[in-house]
């Protein structure tokens, strides 16, 4: 009788992580080995199918029609392979994994875990911090904060908070601030991977022609913020990042305006590992924390 599977399953994985958008080295980081492998892989499959799955290009390998036509099948039997080992994994029940960016782990949703865990003290939390968008259909991953604009391919995603932005800064700073032409006059700190622009905060403002701003940068939001707290510059945060450093004071905003943005905090899983207990109390959990008064910053910009 054929094989089902007349190529291997790491050929397979390789197929589906380059299809969907990866490189070679992106697929050979996932499966643990060099690029070259990777494309031995191809090579190998198209020879055994004979089928053309990527068009060689010069800025990459692009997928055939052929290969479009079944990526979704093969997508989804990854998840299916991922949520039979979940299921297996019973040891591990008492273990919640999530993954969250850095930034917000650390200013909004570490400082408040102790009272998941009092709780819930038979569950055992596992974080893996990561900027990083990673499969939840692939590994023990069993849920995700992100920040963004939602639609992730074969995750559900529930939006938990949208999010405004806001200039920050030490209150000693703050009282050189008046009218937004004064920015030109502080440091202003920049974050170099923000999502958004002190150009969309001064639309919201209704300035019309903003000033030059200058300052030191940096390529994380925890040691820009730390900066603002130290008095070093104004900071454009967004809100649950600077929630509770304006709660105790370390933070004022020096303007009451506020701008909106499609960026929201959203909770991701997948179809199975949605109905896992251990997921269901750490989604109810959070619900709570940010609905309740005790989350708020007391400038109350929640919107």
């Amino acid at each position: 009788m054929a094989s089902p599977f007349p190529i291997p399953l790491n050929a397979l994985r390789a197929i589906a992580v380059v299809a969907r958008g990866g490189s070679l080295s992106t697929a050979a980081k996932e499966l643990g080995v060099t690029p070259g492998a990777v494309s031995q892989h191809i090579r190998r499959a198209e020879a055994r199918l004979g089928v053309m799955l990527f068009e060689r290009t010069p800025t990459g390998l692009v997928p055939t029609a052929e290969l479009w036509r079944i990526r979704p099948m093969l997508d989804a039997g990854f998840r299916m392979l991922a949520d039979a080992m979940a299921a297996l994994a019973v040891e591990r029940a008492g273990i919640l994994t999530v993954t969250t960016g850095s930034a917000f782990a650390a200013r909004w949703l570490v400082p408040r875990l102790s009272r998941f865990t009092g709780a819930h003290p038979e569950i055992e939390l596992r974080f893996v911090a990561t900027a990083d968008v990673l499969d939840l259909a692939l590994g023990d991953i069993d849920c995700a904060i992100r920040m963004g604009r939602g639609g992730w391919t074969g995750a559900l995603a529930e939006k938990l908070i949208p999010q405004t932005v806001f200039p920050v800064c030490a209150p000693a700073l703050a009282s050189r601030l008046k009218r937004p032409a004064d920015l030109a006059t502080v440091p202003v700190i920049r974050d170099e991977g923000s999502l958004i622009s002190w150009a969309e905060w001064f639309a919201a403002a209704g300035v019309a022609s903003p000033p030059r701003l200058s300052g030191p940068s940096y390529t994380d939001p925890i040691p820009a913020i730390e900066a603002a707290v130290a008095g070093q510059g104004v900071f454009m945060a967004w809100q649950l990042i600077a929630a509770d450093a304006l709660a105790d004071g370390r933070l004022v905003r020096p303007f009451p305006i506020a701008a909106p943005t499609e960026i929201a905090y959203w909770f991701v899983t997948t179809e199975s590992r949605s109905r896992q207990r251990k997921v269901r109390l750490f989604r109810a959990w959070l619900d709570a924390e940010l609905t309740s008064k005790r989350a708020r910053p007391v400038s109350g910009v929640w919107s």
